[in-house]
């Protein structure tokens, strides 16, 4: 079982790659669309690290992903521009999931 990462900066690439991270660098909905499938396919992946601009990208099939299927499980992580708070986007989670708002 093992990570991959699907970020919008290259620095974020680079950085997970040295720590034995594989992954792809996409800027639009249609690369985010095409390496999630990708990843999925892939049994080896268990957790996919996705950028929190790219999460946004596609926001509707990011969750639709992690509220129907088991595996892999998709974390979304902040870039070094980091534009929203982390907990904003659990809180946001949570609420699709069980509609119940955290704030």
């Amino acid at each position: 079982m093992q990570f991959y990462l699907i970020s919008d900066n290259s620095d974020t690439a680079m950085g997970m790659r040295l720590t034995g991270v594989p992954g792809v660098v996409v800027h639009d909905e249609a690369g985010v669309r095409h390496a999630l499938e990708s990843a999925m396919e892939n049994p080896d992946v268990a957790i996919i690290l996705m950028t929190e601009k790219l999460v946004e990208l596609c926001a509707e099939l990011v969750y639709d992903i992690k509220l129907n299927r088991r595996a892999p499980l998709i974390v979304e992580i902040p870039d070094r521009h980091a534009t929203t708070h982390i907990s904003d986007a659990i809180d946001r989670y949570i609420a699709d999931a069980i509609g119940i708002r955290m704030s």
